[in-house]
C-alpha cells in the first residue's frame, strides 16, 4: 500500500457512505451483503466485513436480527441553546431554553447522597471522599429522551440547608443560581468543557441509541467566588443534536 493510500475497507466504506449520503442507499434500504460486497470490489470476506463495521461504528446503518443490515433513518439535528444565565424566577435553564424553543419539556429526577470520586472531586475543589449530592436526570421533548444529565454539589455547601435538595422543596426545579442565592451563595460565573465519545451501553439505552453511537458531553462547573458549588455532565446524542451558544459581548 503506498504512503497516504487508505486500506481497502476504508476505501469500499467511504464509496457506500457516498451512496447513504447521495439518497443510491435511501433509509430502510438494505446494505450489501458481506459476499456481494467481496464480489463487486474485489475484496475478501474479511475486509468487507470490516468496511460495514465502520459505517455500523458511524451510526448510518443498523443490523436487525435475522433479517440484515440496513441504512438508518438520519434525523435533522436540533439546536440545544446554551445561551447563559437569564433571571427568570421557579424556572430552571432547561425549562426557560424549551420555553424559548416553543417547545414542552419535562424531567425525571432522583437525588442521593453519594462520596465525590476523583474526577468530580477535582471538579469541586473537594477531597476524594467528600459527600455530596448526586442527582440524575432524564430531560424529555414530547415524550422523546434528548438528555441526560448529572450533577453533584458538596454538602459542604447546601448540607442541613433548604435546598440540600435540588428537586425539593420550597425552591425545587428551580436552577442553581436561584437555589443558591436563597443560602446568601452568589453564584458569579459558570464554566462549560464540551466533548465528545462513545456512549455508555445505560445513557444510549436511555436515549434510544444503538451500541457505537457518538455523544456530546458538556461538563458544566457553576462557582461562586472561586469555589464550585456544583458540577454536571450532561450528554446529548450526537446524532439527534447540536449544542448552540450565544453569548453577550461585553
Amino acid at each position: 500500500m503506498a504512503f497516504g493510500e487508505q486500506p481497502a475497507y476504508l476505501r469500499i466504506a467511504s464509496d457506500l457512505r457516498r451512496q447513504i449520503a447521495n439518497g443510491s442507499l435511501p433509509p430502510h434500504a438494505r446494505l450489501p451483503s458481506q459476499a456481494r460486497i467481496s464480489e463487486e470490489y474485489g475484496v475478501s470476506d474479511t475486509v468487507a466485513l470490516e468496511a460495514r463495521r465502520v459505517l455500523m461504528a458511524e451510526g448510518l446503518v443498523e443490523g436487525r436480527s435475522g433479517s440484515g443490515t440496513y441504512v438508518r433513518e438520519r434525523p435533522v439535528p436540533r439546536r440545544i441553546s446554551r445561551s447563559g444565565y437569564r433571571p427568570a424566577a421557579g424556572a430552571s435553564p432547561f425549562r426557560q431554553e424549551q420555553t424559548a424553543g416553543g417547545a414542552r419539556g419535562t424531567w425525571e429526577s432522583s437525588s442521593e447522597q453519594a462520596e465525590a470520586g476523583p474526577d468530580v472531586a477535582a471538579r469541586l475543589g473537594v477531597e476524594t471522599g467528600a459527600r455530596v449530592m448526586r442527582t440524575r436526570y432524564v430531560f424529555r421533548e414530547g415524550g422523546e429522551a434528548m438528555m441526560l444529565s448529572t450533577s453533584w454539589e458538596p454538602l459542604a455547601v447546601t448540607g442541613r440547608t433548604p435546598v440540600m435538595l435540588p428537586e425539593e422543596g420550597p425552591l425545587g426545579g428551580c436552577g442553581v443560581v436561584e437555589r443558591m442565592a436563597a443560602i446568601d451563595v452568589i453564584v458569579d460565573n459558570v464554566s462549560e468543557e464540551v466533548g465528545a465519545r462513545p456512549g455508555f451501553a445505560d445513557e444510549l439505552l436511555a436515549l434510544g441509541g444503538v451500541p457505537g453511537h457518538t455523544v456530546l458531553v458538556v461538563a458544566r462547573t457553576y462557582y461562586a467566588s472561586g469555589r464550585a458549588v456544583e458540577t454536571a455532565d450532561i450528554v446529548v446524542p450526537a446524532d439527534r443534536f447540536r449544542i448552540a451558544y450565544h453569548l453577550p459581548v461585553k
